[in-house]
């Protein structure tokens, strides 16, 4: 007989449905079927829609999202109490000991008064001695440096969490003008790599160092490039989008038109947003 349950605003309600998906015999099949690795992917997926509707300022997607990306972590708990890793309650307990293990100027000194400099300053601190303490108790291999940056992170984001991790020891540049300047040699570089007819592997190099160098920009500049990617994504969307209705008012279709009229197009799409 199946469980009768109905919608709360009670996490617990929410522990108990996704304990019911997993249940033999009397859960879900789909559910029962995942593992760690079939969901990994949908965690991902749903944190982009959770950013998808930040995007596009939809407060109410947005809860729906968040519930989405929730569920995700209440699913991955469930299976870990399953196998008697852990569960939901050591995954709130591990983030609440670290939130407050690295907000010692609000949860524990006195004077809590710090500017967002001091604040950023003392939270590497914290980050750098949970890295050593870990590292200590680890019977694993000596871990180097950058080891600890996520291998599966989008490229533009693993490359700013690299750089960050790198600067912490100094090896950054303290200027964006010379991050620009390095941008600069990098697109010197591809050029000379076209005109010398170099491999493709060797262009497809050189094309990652001028990604690499533009989102450093990006983080010295403070601008999220994987944000700053799906801005400029939703533009040209927007702007080829115009191409296409303008040609279709004019009973033609896109492949009617050469590059110069698609162009014209283009460059009228760029003054209507302003």
């Amino acid at each position: 007989m199946a469980h009768e349950m109905k919608p709360s605003r009670d996490i617990h309600r929410l522990l108990e449905i996704m304990a019911a998906l997993r249940t033999p015999e009397t859960g879900c099949p789909w559910d029962l079927r995942q593992t760690f690795a079939s969901i990994a992917p949908y965690t991902i997926e749903e944190a982009y829609e959770v950013a998808e509707a930040i995007g596009r300022g939809d407060m109410v997607d947005l809860a729906d999202e968040l519930g989405d990306l929730l569920l995700q972590v209440v699913f991955h708990a469930q299976m870990a109490q399953e196998q008697g890793a852990f569960a939901f309650g050591d995954v709130v307990f591990a983030i609440t000991s670290k939130m407050i293990r690295r907000h010692p100027h609000v949860f524990a000194t006195p004077d809590g008064a710090m500017d967002e400099s001091a604040v950023q300053r003392n939270w590497q601190a914290i980050k750098a001695a949970e890295r050593a303490a870990k590292a200590k108790g680890d019977a694993a291999p000596a871990r180097q440096w950058l080891d600890d940056v996520p291998a599966a992170l989008p490229a533009l984001t693993r490359a700013v969490k690299l750089q960050a991790r790198a600067g912490e020891v100094g090896f950054d540049w303290n200027d964006p003008r010379a991050v620009l300047d390095k941008i600069r040699e990098e697109t010197d570089e591809i050029a000379q790599a076209l005109s010398a007819g170099a491999p493709r592997d060797a262009v497809a190099g050189e094309i990652g160092d001028l990604l690499f160098a533009v989102t450093n920009l990006a983080r010295h500049l403070g601008i999220d490039p994987e944000a700053a990617a799906r801005q400029t994504n939703a533009k040209f969307i927007k702007r080829f989008g115009h191409i296409e209705r303008s040609l279709a008012a004019a009973n033609r279709k896109l492949d009617e038109a050469d590059l110069d009229e698609m162009e014209a197009l283009w460059q009228h799409a760029k003054t209507l947003e302003t």
